[in-house]
């Protein structure tokens, strides 16, 4: 062998070794499903944590189902039925929009919020029969025709309101 030409050659480098820099697909998918996984789980939580106005409409639709059975009982009073449906509705209003717009509301002002707010049933006389007959103004009688026909308007009223989807202010 020719010595001449082997001093020409140049020496044995090893190869410069790989950065970390740039990161492979499959690190840059790993981070994409683990940032997906972090943003999922934080959705969750929060969603979780926040009061579902479709949960407290189940409840109130519930409760007023039970009343509505109860009221076409034998032996129940309409006064009853009224405070009934009333106090229902006081606990969703304050649950749904907050204390501070409903706490203070009473007779007219709440009639009103009641009618603003999809209960268009509770508009006029079957309003102001279902305060004066929850807060022991007149109570009618027992299983009459026109107390019957107020109660389910007052039913109704409360299931119009519970069900309105809109939040008027």
């Amino acid at each position: 062998m020719n010595t001449t030409l082997l001093e020409q050659l140049a020496p044995d480098r090893a190869p410069p070794p790989l950065g970390w820099w740039p990161l492979a697909p499959g690190w840059w998918g790993l981070m994409a499903l683990l940032l997906l996984g972090l943003a999922l789980a934080a959705w969750l939580r929060r969603r979780a944590r926040q009061p579902s106005v479709k949960r407290w409409q189940r409840a109130a639709l519930r409760e007023l189902a039970q009343l509505q059975t109860m009221s076409g009982q034998a032996g129940i009073d309409d006064a009853h039925i009224a405070r009934e449906v009333q106090l229902l509705l006081r606990r969703y209003a304050v649950a749904r929009y907050g204390r501070d717009a409903v706490a203070s509301l009473s007779g007219h002002a709440w009639l009103a919020f009641v009618v603003r707010h999809g209960g268009s049933d509770w508009a006029g006389d079957s309003g102001q029969a279902l305060l004066r007959c929850a807060y022991g103004g007149h109570t009618a009688t027992r299983n009459q025709p026109a107390a019957l026909a107020e109660r389910a308007r007052w039913l109704n009223g409360a299931r119009a309101f519970i069900k309105c989807k809109r939040v008027a202010r």
